[in-house]
């Protein structure tokens, strides 16, 4: 065969690689165009301030009808605005209990921020685990671990590579972080349960309360929540893996509003100190870039920071939880912004998907995704009521949001 026809026919298997790459890249992330058909759009009761009220705000009113319009193609089941104490958008029922997950770790920051002291009842951010006597079992600590501090908790740089609790699909991503030997605390960010569970045993153990009972009568009542009780907290103890447990919350959408504005006054309502006026400062200041180039570019005291690319404004932290549950702060903006999405059906599927740790989270995310997307499923209650919101997904109806400000 004469070269040039074999440089021809060896561009074309190229080329063909990679479109098939391609492919294979938007099939898996849904990108648009792959699908023939838009995904099914809900009829959302919105409310609404009205376009005069909403632009002096600070929102464009029709590019937040294009927000709204979004979220009616997703699972979701609140999408809550409020700037200076209006609700400029709302839908959903904001007075109803959802879970969590992951958004507890933020809650659980702010009760150990409020307890912050190196009195008696208080938690020395600097004490090690050595310190406290905090070990673990059926794997103890080794002599390095034992010297991660409290605040190493706090900061997600623990670099203590044990089972947790409640860690559902993580164990790969931090798994291929850590490593299996022994890290200096302080040198190695992940994203660890075990941090945050170890985190709620010396809280509890430190204070002498439990979590629901701190967050109820040190903050849910202090600031006005109105669904909060102590009976909305839960744990999920799993000795085989760790003995430490993790505090699992559920929370309206109006009380997690209300969580939110605590860190735009500074910890204060009225004339009130709830929260150290140091705590958000904190937040926003003594953080670790992640690696990641998205809304989870940094990790600081349980909150997340967006990347700087993603044009919020300078000081924005948010917490978020499986499912893309979401609490927003926007100083600059004065303003909170709260997603929820119900996971109760989505988890009586994905829970059997990786319980046996046969399949990995993501692994067990990306077909669940993908057998909403076929054209025999997509018009399926579950599909449009309780299907995942996608990581990408979230981030588009986010970027809306921020393109809605004036």
């Amino acid at each position: 065969m004469p070269r040039k026809v074999l440089l021809w026919f060896s561009c074309v298997i190229s080329a063909m690689a990679l479109i098939i790459v391609i492919l294979g890249y938007l099939l898996i992330t849904g990108e648009r165009g792959l699908f023939t058909g838009a995904p099914p759009k809900r009829s959302l009761d919105i409310s609404r301030l009205d376009d005069d009220q909403t632009k002096r705000l600070g929102w464009a009113p029709d590019r937040l009808d294009a927000v709204y319009d979004y979220a009616a193609t997703l699972s979701s089941d609140t999408l809550l605005i409020v700037t200076r104490t209006k609700t400029v958008r709302a839908f959903g029922k904001l007075d109803k209990l959802h879970a969590t997950h992951s958004v507890r770790k933020a809650l659980l920051s702010a009760v150990v921020g409020q307890n912050t002291g190196s009195g008696p009842n208080q938690i020395d951010l600097d004490a090690t685990l050595q310190d406290l006597k905090i070990d673990d079992t059926p794997m103890p600590l080794g002599a390095l671990q034992k010297q991660a501090t409290v605040r190493h908790l706090l900061m997600s740089v623990s670099g203590i590579n044990h089972p947790a609790a409640a860690e559902g699909g993580l164990t790969a991503e931090k798994n291929q972080r850590l490593g299996q030997t022994e890290n200096r605390p302080g040198t190695v960010w992940a994203y660890n349960n075990w941090d945050y569970n170890a985190l709620t045993s010396i809280f509890e153990m430190r204070t002498g309360m439990g979590v629901a009972q701190a967050f109820h009568e040190g903050i849910a009542i202090q600031a006005g929540m109105k669904d909060f009780t102590p009976s909305a907290v839960s744990y999920i103890h799993q000795p085989s893996r760790s003995q430490h447990k993790a505090a699992a919350f559920r929370m309206s959408a109006r009380d997690l509003v209300i969580f939110g504005q605590l860190f735009l006054e500074n910890g204060k309502v009225e004339d009130q100190q709830i929260l150290p006026a140091s705590w958000r400062d904190r937040i926003v200041q003594e953080y670790t870039e992640t690696g990641r180039d998205d809304l989870r570019w940094g990790h600081g005291y349980l909150w997340w920071l967006p990347s700087p690319k993603l044009n919020f404004p300078e000081g924005a932290f948010w917490a978020w939880g499986l499912g893309n549950q979401a609490v927003f702060v926007i100083p600059a903006w004065d303003t909170v912004i709260v997603h929820q999405a119900d996971t109760t059906e989505f988890r009586k599927r994905f829970i059997p998907l990786i319980s046996d740790d046969s399949k990995s989270g993501d692994a067990a995310l990306e077909e669940m995704i993908l057998s909403c997307r076929k054209r025999a499923n997509r018009e399926s209650e579950y599909c449009v009521e309780h299907r995942f919101v996608t990581r990408r997904e979230f981030a588009k109806l986010m970027s809306l949001i921020v393109e809605a400000r004036q």
